[in-house]
C-alpha cells in the first residue's frame, strides 16, 4: 500500500502556523514512508473564501518549503462529483429527503433544551419500515440528510490520542447537501479521502467530532477507512489558544519578523513530537527521525524565545549569500541600499551570529551602508575632545597602512601602546564616530570590511563635524 496524505486548508484568511505544522506532520509522514503528499483546497465556503487567502495558501507553503505531488485540487470544480455521489446514497437509502423548516428545526431545538438534552434532529423524514411520512410540503427545497446508524458505536485507534469511541446516539442524521443542492463540509471530505486514496489524514484535534460522521458515511459508502491522527492544539504561552489578536498566528507574520522558514518548520516539529534531546535539525533529518507514535496528545505552548534560539542555530548553519538576498530587503525597508558598500554577504557573515533574526540582522548592518553620526548622549561619552584629538592622531596612522584585517590589527594594538592607555579608550570612540554605535564586532574586522577610504572619510566627517 501506498501511504497518502493530505493538506486540506479553507481559504478563508492567511495560512496558520497551526495549519503549518498540520502540513509539516503530513508532509513528513508521507516523505518517511516514501508516500503521496495531496493539497487540497476545501473552497466551499462561498461567503468566506476568497482568491486571496487561496493565493496565502499557496504562498505560504512555498515559503515554508513544503512540496505537494498531487494538486491543489478544489472542492469548487468536484460538485458534479459530489452530486454523484448523493444521487447513489439517496438510491440506496443511507441518506434521504429532509423537508423540516427553520422554524420547525428551532422548536426540535428549544424542546430539547428544556428536556435537558441534546438538541438534534427528531428525524422526521428519516424513512423507516412501516412509517408514514408527512405529506410534501409544497414549495419547499428540502434538504439532504445522511442516514446515521441509531445503535452501536463509532471506534477508532487514532494513531496520536489512542481508542476513541463515540456511540450513534450521540451523532444526528448530518445534512449532506442545502437546500441549493451544494455538499456540505463533513460529506466533501469523505467523497475526496475516498476518490484520492487518502490512507493517513493527520489534522488538527479540533476535527475530533467530526471523524464519526466521517466514518459512518465512509461506510455507508462501502468505502476504505484512512488511518486517522488527531494533533493537539497550540497554545500560546499564557496557555490560551492562539488567536489573531493576541499573537503572531500566520507564516506571513514570521516571514515579516525575520524568522527563517527551515528554523519555523524545526521549531513546530518541536511542538508536540520530541527525538529524544535533539531540538536544532533540518528537515531531512526530521523525515528520517518522524513517526506519529512520537506524537504527544497534549497541547504544546509556542515559546517565542525558544523558537528564536532555532531561527538563531539556522542562521548560523545558513550559507551567507543567502542570508544575505533574505536580508537586504530588510534593509531597504529601513532605507538603506545594500549595493552601495561592502557585499552584503561578507557582513552577513561578521554580523550572523550576533543576531536572532534577519530583522535585527539588517538593523545591525546598516552602519556599513551609511554614515549616521552618533547619537548626542552617545557621542557626549565617547567623542569628547580628548577622544577626538587622540582619533585625528589615528587617522594620520591609518593613512600608510595596508588595509587587511590582521596588519589593521596590529597597527591599532600598536596605535594604543603609543598612546598609552587602555584598548577601549580607542576602540569606544572608533566605533562611536565610524558606526554611530558601540556594539560592533571587532574594530579590524569592521574597519576591514568598510574599506579603506570609507573609514578616512568618515572619521573626517566625525572630526570636521565636532570642530
Amino acid at each position: 500500500m501506498t501511504v497518502r496524505t493530505r493538506f486540506a486548508p479553507s481559504p478563508t484568511g492567511l495560512l496558520h502556523i497551526g495549519g503549518v505544522r498540520t502540513a509539516l506532520f503530513s508532509w513528513a509522514y508521507a516523505r518517511k514512508q516514501q508516500g503521496v503528499f495531496v493539497l487540497r483546497i476545501e473552497d466551499t465556503d462561498l461567503e468566506r473564501s476568497t482568491p486571496e487567502s487561496v493565493k496565502a495558501i499557496m504562498d505560504g507553503m512555498h515559503w515554508v518549503g513544503l512540496d505537494y505531488d498531487e494538486g491543489p485540487f478544489y472542492q469548487m470544480q468536484r460538485m458534479d462529483r459530489y452530486k454523484v455521489v448523493i444521487q447513489d446514497m439517496l438510491a440506496a437509502g443511507t441518506a434521504y429527503y429532509c423537508y423540516s423548516s427553520k422554524e420547525e428545526l428551532d422548536q426540535m431545538r428549544a424542546e430539547a433544551e428544556a428536556r435537558g438534552e441534546k438538541p438534534r434532529y427528531d428525524r422526521t423524514w428519516r424513512p423507516e419500515r412501516g412509517k408514514t411520512l408527512p405529506p410534501v410540503p409544497e414549495g419547499v427545497q428540502p434538504v439532504v440528510r445522511f442516514r446515521n446508524p441509531i445503535d452501536g458505536v463509532v471506534a477508532w485507534d487514532d494513531a496520536v490520542k489512542g481508542r476513541i469511541e463515540i456511540g450513534n446516539v450521540e451523532l444526528d442524521d448530518l445534512i449532506i447537501a442545502r437546500p441549493d443542492g451544494t455538499p456540505t463540509y463533513n460529506f466533501c471530505v469523505v467523497v475526496d479521502d475516498w476518490d484520492m486514496g487518502i490512507t493517513h489524514v493527520i489534522r488538527g484535534d479540533d476535527h475530533v467530532n467530526n471523524t464519526p460522521r466521517q466514518i459512518n458515511i465512509l461506510a455507508a459508502l462501502g468505502a476504505p477507512l484512512p488511518v486517522y491522527g488527531h494533533l493537539p492544539m497550540i497554545l500560546n504561552a499564557n496557555g490560551q489558544k492562539m488567536s489573531k489578536r493576541r499573537d503572531a498566528v500566520s507564516v506571513v507574520d514570521y516571514s515579516e519578523q525575520g524568522i527563517l522558514p527551515e528554523a519555523l518548520l524545526n521549531y513546530l516539529a518541536r511542538l508536540g513530537w520530541g527525538h529524544g534531546d535533539e531540538e536544532f535539525f533540518t528537515m531531512t533529518q526530521f523525515v528520517e527521525w518522524f513517526d506519529l507514535k512520537n506524537v504527544s496528545p497534549s497541547p504544546s505552548r509556542f515559546d517565542r524565545d525558544k523558537m528564536l534560539w532555532i531561527n538563531q542555530q539556522h542562521m548560523k548553519a545558513a550559507d551567507n549569500q543567502r542570508l544575505a538576498e533574505l536580508t537586504a530587503p530588510f534593509l531597504t525597508k529601513l532605507g538603506y541600499d545594500s549595493t552601495q558598500g561592502p557585499a552584503l554577504a561578507e557582513v552577513i557573515g561578521l554580523l550572523k551570529e550576533r543576531v536572532t533574526n534577519l530583522v535585527d540582522l539588517a538593523a545591525q548592518a546598516t552602519y556599513f551602508y551609511r554614515h549616521d553620526a552618533a547619537p548626542a548622549e552617545l557621542a557626549a561619552q565617547h567623542l569628547n575632545e580628548e577622544a577626538r584629538a587622540r582619533l585625528a592622531r589615528f587617522h594620520k596612522a591609518l593613512a600608510d597602512t595596508a588595509w587587511d584585517a590582521p596588519t589593521l590589527s596590529a597597527a591599532i594594538k600598536t596605535f594604543v601602546a603609543a598612546e598609552g592607555v587602555k584598548m577601549p579608550l580607542v576602540g569606544m570612540p572608533l566605533r562611536a564616530a565610524l558606526c554611530g554605535t558601540t556594539q560592533t564586532p571587532s574594530v579590524d574586522l569592521v574597519l576591514a570590511l568598510l574599506g579603506k577610504d570609507e573609514v578616512l572619510k568618515r572619521l573626517s566627517h566625525t572630526l570636521q563635524t565636532a570642530a
